[in-house]
């Protein structure tokens, strides 16, 4: 089934084709986030935070989480157009907050894949057995790892499902298998140090520790919203959508919260993680359990956790630069709204972002500079599913909202809300300016800093894309009736 295209898109571009299914659309919602990352990635700040009962994030941001993911459920199931966040916020607030919500999503998602080609390049060594690389080879390498994902992105979707199947059952089995052998043979403490700090959170364990945490735990479990970019490519995205990205979300959560239970239970030493001495906690863990080869290969899937989360995100970023391609509001529209005659993707869209992630890569040879972007990433997904979220609450208390095949019925405004509430929370955590010792005022400030260079870079485009936004305020009704008129077929 194809998405049939407008009169005046026929001019520029070509139908997309429904080439995901159900399980397609699941498995990718779940590989973007993959367990591994969502555990690797925030579980030494986590625990340096608030100690081993910092555990009790990983349940409680699930179930935070959650609440999004019912909100964007009931939005997709609405508009499943292309380009996600982009595309509803445009619906509910307008085409100003709608482009701006668009152009914050491309850059988190740039930061992202940028950031994971770079983390692989890094855990290279370990998985390999060999000494460390230098900044300069780390980032050559991560150079290289960024073409490489960009080229098999270009192999079309077979190739992205066939990663995700592998990922998928590489992850499963590996999270799983590994926190079991831990939690049986390998446990140094009982349940009773989930109610301890070890020393984490200072003074005031609630502001200082655990609200910190629970901020680490909202960005680790981000990226089920992925899969709504490439609504126009999934079969029947109004009823698999929500589906996809509900039970992807609830798996990965369950999962990771599995695994940091089982590292936390093995950890010989918090007091070496909470004063820094052990940077990695997860990895040492692993090593003391097991032994240096099955840390090498706990290396290995970290890396295709990565992997398949970086490439994910390349698919997903494409898909919204193509849907503002469709509509005319981003410069060099016409040659990025062209699709692939052979698979019919957004194949130069794809290259354009590989191309902008190998320049981000760059600036990791000034530390401060690539830190401060990489960490405004936290905040400008939140800041992107905000205007969504807050949008469609707006349009329930005004009554102005009528719901697609996906609703919670009675339950869609206590939820929304509650969606709304934890996005305000996670945007404030996340921006905090906290003081810590020994660092300059700029890192505080990092994540104000980077929102605030892609806001002025996006005002500088917005500026010359502002005409074409008002006139392609029409192909955008038109999408909606043709989409409308679809469902209904």
């Amino acid at each position: 089934m194809t998405f049939p295209p407008t009169q005046s898109q026929t001019a520029t571009t070509e139908p997309l084709k429904r080439q995901f299914k159900m399980h397609d659309a699941f498995t990718l919602a779940f590989v973007y986030i993959s367990p591994i990352v969502a555990l690797y990635a925030v579980f030494g700040l986590i625990v340096q935070a608030a100690g081993p009962a910092g555990w009790w994030v990983f349940p409680i941001g699930l179930c935070l989480q959650l609440l999004i993911a019912l909100s964007l459920g009931v939005m997709v199931s609405r508009w499943p157009l292309q380009g996600g966040s982009y595309q509803w916020a445009r619906r509910l607030l307008g085409d100003n907050l709608g482009w701006i919500t668009g152009w914050f999503y491309i850059w988190t998602l740039i930061f992202v894949f940028a950031s994971n080609g770079y983390a692989i390049a890094s855990f290279l060594p370990a998985a390999l057995g060999i000494d460390p690389f230098t900044p300069l080879t780390q980032i050559m390498i991560a150079l290289v790892i960024i073409c490489l994902a960009t080229g098999l992105n270009l192999l079309g979707p077979g190739t992205l499902k066939l990663l995700g199947k592998l990922s998928l059952g590489a992850e499963i089995i590996g999270s799983i298998g590994l926190a079991t052998v831990l939690l049986i043979w390998h446990r140094k403490h009982d349940l009773d140090i989930l109610f301890t700090t070890a020393g984490a959170g200072s003074d005031n364990y609630v502001l200082g520790g655990l609200l910190v945490a629970l901020g680490f735990v909202g960005f680790g479990l981000a990226g089920f919203e992925s899969v709504c970019c490439m609504a126009e490519e999934i079969d029947q995205p109004e009823k698999n959508i929500p589906k996809a990205i509900i039970g992807a979300l609830v798996a990965i959560g369950v999962v990771v919260s599995y695994s940091a239970l089982a590292l936390i239970l093995a950890t010989p030493d918090f007091g070496a993680i909470v004063s820094g001495v052990i940077v990695d906690p997860a990895a040492s863990t692993v090593q003391a359990a097991f032994g240096d080869n099955i840390a090498q290969a706990f290396f290995i899937l970290v890396i295709i956790g990565f992997a398949a989360s970086m490439m994910m995100a390349q698919t997903s970023v494409s898909r919204v630069i193509w849907a503002f391609s469709r509509d005319k509001i981003l410069p060099g529209s016409e040659f990025l709204s062209k699709l692939s005659k052979k698979h019919g993707t957004p194949d130069r869209a794809v290259t354009v972002v590989g191309v902008l992630a190998m320049l981000v890569t760059l600036l990791a040879f000034s530390e401060r500079v690539y830190a401060t972007l990489i960490s405004s990433a936290t905040a400008a997904f939140f800041i992107t599913m905000g205007f969504a979220v807050i949008g469609l609450l707006y349009r329930l208390v005004i009554k102005q909202w009528r719901s697609g095949a996906f609703s919670l019925g009675s339950a869609t405004l206590p939820v929304v809300f509650g969606a709304s509430c934890w996005v305000v929370f996670e945007i404030a955590n996340s921006a905090w300016p906290r003081e810590v010792a020994g660092q300059s005022w700029y890192v505080s400030w990092a994540v104000f800093i980077g929102v605030s260079l892609i806001g002025i870079c996006g005002v500088i485009v917005w500026l010359s894309i502002r005409n074409n936004l008002r006139n392609s305020h029409a192909l955008s009704e038109g999408v909606d009736q043709l989409l409308t008129d679809e469902i209904r077929t």
